[in-house]
């Protein structure tokens, strides 16, 4: 049984790990177009910190592959795959075939037709571990940094390089910063925080046109810059599996099993779309360990069948939401869920608390500052617990599994009171 992965982060490092729970024998090839030694994206900005290192930054250790007989191809890049012939051709031209397919091809940058861009020298964008590198190589203490985008990735960047530069500008469309995960007010408690540390906002704004080293807006201000940081926003890359017809929506379309529309082919991470129990639809559900169980349940299904050593079954990935969890300057954020219904609020000098529910159930919920418990809220939500099942009020105001009935933490957590 030869199994091919393409991708090299978490979801295909959970795959490979869900085919040894089954397959111990089996060929395992990794590609990807990345040169790196298997890493944790999300540390990028931390790295620029000076707060880790690329050792630190490896998402398992050296001998990660040749402990799980992986045939591991860096640096290349898949451009087709035949579903006929079940084989991928890499971009040299060389056709490596399959019996077990996984795509886990991620996603890339979202880069708008900018007038004037390609008058922009060196501009950049912060997705990987090369993106951090470039910028790395352009700043200095002078630099005068704009970044497009005022969502995740752009506002990590901003916080990865504030030390070593002299001035970050933040431009978006959006009225709001992190418009993707947080409501009107909660992104204005982060905002003024990150504002209080010198970065400056220029929101329901756009970029007109550039012109060399300057910005011009689309109420004609003008803002110079030094150094372009493009983090607009990312899209699934998907285009290998359309170009073989599969079914695909915002993202690849896969089962509970992560299976696609194309026998033997899986898809897991952040190129496919899953059933969010939050708010009962398919979306994009872009988090590493989203993406890492969704990998280890397509390993675990590629191999079921395929080898007598392991009596485990089939797996299914459900019970998922959307789900953030992050920090800038300090302050700590944690969402989840999807925004629907009744709420609850609840603000303190140094933490904000809002939770939505409705039908009797929780459905999502922010969290500003104080993120304790916030597991509690997450199972409520994953698991559709009735809220008529445990004090709500107790819940909402100081959540702990006291708040659940004894019959709850008997059957559930093991008798726990």
């Amino acid at each position: 049984m030869h199994y091919v992965i393409i991708g090299n982060s978490a979801a295909g490092i959970g795959t490979v790990e869900g085919i040894r729970q089954v397959d111990t024998e089996g060929k395992i090839t990794i590609i990807s177009s990345e040169c790196h030694h298997t890493y944790s994206r999300p540390l990028i900005s931390y790295y620029l910190q000076g707060k880790t290192d690329e050792q630190k930054m490896k998402y398992r250790p050296d001998d990660f592959y040749s402990m799980n007989k992986c045939e591991v191809m860096l640096g290349k890049t898949v451009k087709a795959i035949d579903k006929t012939a079940k084989s991928v051709v890499l971009d040299d031209g060389t056709m490596i075939p399959y019996d077990k397919l996984l795509i886990a091809t991620g996603s890339t940058p979202f880069v708008p037709p900018f007038e004037g861009l390609d008058t922009v020298e060196n501009p950049c964008t912060f997705m990987s571990f090369d993106d951090a590198k470039a910028l790395e190589q352009q700043i200095t203490c002078e630099s005068r940094v704009l970044i497009i985008g005022a969502g995740l990735i752009g506002l990590k960047c901003a916080e990865g390089i504030f030390a070593k530069v002299a001035s970050i500008s933040v431009i978006d469309l959006s009225p709001r910063i992190l418009s993707s995960i947080l409501d009107e007010e909660a992104a204005g408690l982060v905002q003024a925080h990150i504002e209080s540390k010198g970065i400056r906002f220029l929101l329901g704004r756009s970029v007109k046109r550039f012109d060399k080293d300057t910005a011009v807006m689309d109420n004609g201000d003008v803002v110079s810059f030094d150094v372009l940081v493009l983090a607009v926003g990312v899209r699934p890359s998907t285009k290998l599996f359309t170009d073989i017809g599969g079914t695909v929506g915002r993202g690849i379309l896969t089962n509970t099993l992560m299976q696609t529309s194309i026998p033997d082919i899986y898809a897991a991470g952040d190129c496919t779309e899953s059933y969010d129990v939050s708010c009962d639809q398919s979306r994009i559900l872009a988090l590493l360990p989203n993406a890492y169980r969704q990998g280890e349940c397509a390993g675990i299904n590629m191999a079921v069948g395929n080898s007598n050593e392991n009596s485990i079954g089939i797996k299914e990935f459900d019970h998922a939401i959307a789900m953030n969890a992050i920090g800038f300057f300090g302050l700590h954020i944690i969402t989840a869920g999807s925004y629907t219904g009744e709420i609850f609020e609840h603000k303190t000098s140094d933490s904000y608390k809002k939770l939505f529910y409705k039908d009797d159930l929780l459905k999502g919920y922010i969290l500003i500052g104080n993120v304790d418990k916030a597991g509690i809220y997450t199972a409520l939500i994953r698991n559709k617990i009735p809220l008529s099942e445990l004090d709500f009020d107790l819940i909402c105001e100081k959540p702990s599994l006291i708040a659940f009935s004894k019959k709850f933490r008997t059957e559930k957590l093991g008798g726990v009171v």
